[in-house]
């Protein structure tokens, strides 16, 4: 077995076996065949100051660095003694004893841990653009038990934290935690600045607590983006102080809604973990919530038959060429983007599926041509941009906005596709920044059925066996199988910013959140942070190389409290040999 040599290997050896299974995979990584012991003891400085470990400990200012760094200090050591991983499930069965350290033979020990920030942080540290924050890192322990982690910045700490818990397990004793693999030397960096989750709040309605908990798997999965959906046609749970009536009438019930309270708490909470959460009201479309709060701003909301209105109901527009609904948004905005800016450097305003046959509907407007409906959507996004731009945010909108009403943006907007894999390439030919979120991959909603109803009859049996719009289910090998950048040129490939995969909401909520974004967002996650390419071949890594890593973390994510679906049966993690879980080659199976 591998573990009875050392192990000195590169990206391309370190997925070998699962022995070295940190995920996202490093850039560099080597290790030996060396167990310490590692207690609460402990002795940890950063830049020279010791850092407590303190249990639960949460930064007062988020724009702290020692602060931040104390946080990430107490979850790292929370997460290796509270909530250790036996790795029973990950050896061939009755053999752990093989695995772990004798701990009655004078074992030794992890005595310290040195963390040295190279840089000053700045305020953009704390709410970067994509790629404005160093987040790399470099990660040694020797075999005399001394660990040193190295990062330009506080957020490159945080993300060495979390590789050094991935280095130990608890023992079946119960009372100790090892690490099999010493000396390690780790250097580590993400490919892509943007690596994000897509939460929709709206159509089902979430408890913050499981907001919360997605925050802190997307920080163990050293992504860095919380895309809040906040609002849609079918409900407002975001509370805007100066308007109470947009969230009390426009919320599925009046007392679930996120207030100003719950949104600085979790965007602080977030910028704790290395994470920026982005905001999105969606609109023009998207939007027919408000007409509960402000019927006179919106078009068709709740139009029948929905399906020439809108994609899904209940529909519902803002009209195009109101003053009124200018008159909101500077109400809105004012009231908003405030509260945004101090934690974000971006703010989506939506812009995907605004039908056109809304604005038939509109006094103001009266027809669907889109010859009059460009120049009056282009005033529209112009003035959004230019309000975000006043209060220093750069604007998300979805790609129908350039590529579909060919409106144009300010060099500063970043599109997300969705659509397909052309729209990355016709993009950037026009020198837009992206972030991808390719349905055909990274929607994680898909492949579970219709949630619309069907009566018996010709509709019944059309849509019968009632699969959904983007069948099939996107399990973690085709998630995986994605990079945004695929079939791109070098120079292209610098526009994508990178990704995210999507969680849209009708038939999810906080009792099916965790097994449906992970760890299949995991598996984005890799790619974002690490690609997914074999670095000898230049073709995506085997998924036997993979797998032994992904079902390891997928039980790190358990312990810690995410209830992430499983990867194979414990018959596939514990086999001998991990080809005996492939598939058979050639045709027919």
């Amino acid at each position: 077995m591998l573990l009875s040599r050392e192990i000195v290997t590169t990206i391309l050896l370190a997925v070998a076996s699962p022995v070295v299974a940190i995920w996202p995979i490093p850039t560099s990584i080597t290790t030996g065949n060396t167990s310490l012991l590692i207690n609460q003891n402990i002795a940890i400085t950063y830049n020279g100051a010791p850092v407590v470990y303190t249990y639960g400990y949460e930064p007062d200012d988020v724009q702290d660095s020692a602060q931040i760094v104390e946080g990430g200090v107490s979850r790292a050591l929370s997460a290796i003694f509270q909530t250790g991983l036996v790795p029973w499930k990950l050896h061939p069965k009755n053999s752990l004893d093989s695995f772990e350290p004798d701990l009655y033979s004078g074992p030794k020990w992890v005595t310290s841990l040195t963390i040295k920030q190279t840089s000053q942080d700045t305020t953009t540290t704390f709410r970067p653009k994509a790629g404005e924050v160093d987040e790399s890192y470099n990660l040694t322990l020797s075999t005399a038990g001394a660990a040193t982690l190295t990062a330009v910045s506080s957020t490159g700490v945080l993300r060495g934290l979390e590789t050094f818990v991935q280095l130990f397990y608890e023992h079946t004793d119960g009372n100790a935690w090892y690490t099999p693999y010493a000396p390690v030397s780790i250097q580590d960096k993400p490919k892509y600045g943007h690596r994000g989750v897509l939460m929709d709040v709206a159509r089902n309605w979430y408890d913050v607590k499981h907001i919360y908990r997605t925050i802190d798997a997307i920080s163990w999965n050293k992504m860095n983006r919380l895309h809040l959906h906040a609002t849609d046609s079918q409900s407002w749970p975001l509370e805007i102080p100066s308007m109470p009536e947009v969230a009390t009438k426009g919320a599925y019930r009046s007392d679930l809604t996120y207030g100003a309270d719950d949104l600085e708490a979790l965007q602080k909470y977030a910028v704790a973990r290395g994470v920026e959460l982005i905001v999105e009201i969606d609109m023009p479309g998207h939007i027919g919530s408000l007409s509960w709060s402000h019927p006179e701003l919106i078009v068709a909301y709740d139009a029948f038959p929905y399906f020439w209105w809108c994609a899904e109901p209940p529909c519902g527009a803002f009209k195009l060429n109101s003053s009124d609904v200018d008159n909101f948004l500077d109400k809105l905005f004012d009231d908003l983007l405030p509260r945004v800016a101090p934690y974000s450097a971006y703010f989506h305003m939506g812009g995907d599926e605004l039908n056109a046959n809304d604005s038939r509907l509109d006094p103001g407007v009266g027809t669907n041509a889109s010859d009059v409906l460009q120049p009056l959507l282009q005033k529209f996004v112009s003035a959004n941009l230019a309000r975000a731009a006043a209060h220093n945010l750069s604007a998300f909108v979805w790609e129908e906005i350039p590529l579909t009403w060919n409106v144009t943006l300010n060099n500063d907007t970043v599109v997300q596709t969705w659509l397909g894999d052309s729209s990355i390439k016709t993009l950037v030919d026009q020198g837009i920044k992206v972030i991808d979120s390719n349905y055909n991959y990274w929607y994680l909603d898909c492949g579970r059925g219709q949630w619309l109803n069907f009566a018996n009859g010709e509709a019944y049996s059309t849509y019968y066996p009632f699969n959904d719009w983007c069948d099939p289910a996107k399990n973690w090998r085709l998630v995986y199988s994605h990079d945004p950048a695929n079939n791109l040129t070098d120079e292209e490939a610098k526009l994508v910013l990178g990704g995210e995969v999507a969680l849209w909401s009708e038939t999810a909520d906080g009792t099916n959140l965790d097994t449906l974004l992970w760890p299949r967002g995991s598996a984005a996650g890799e790619v974002l942070w690490s690609g997914n390419k074999d670095p000898l071949t230049g073709q995506n890594r085997s998924q036997l190389d993979v797998s032994p890593r992904l079902n390891e973390w997928r039980e790190r994510m358990l312990r810690r409290g995410v209830t992430a679906a499983p990867v194979q049966m414990v018959w596939c993690t514990q086999a001998d040999n991990s080809t005996e879980c492939s598939a058979p080659a050639g045709p027919g199976y």
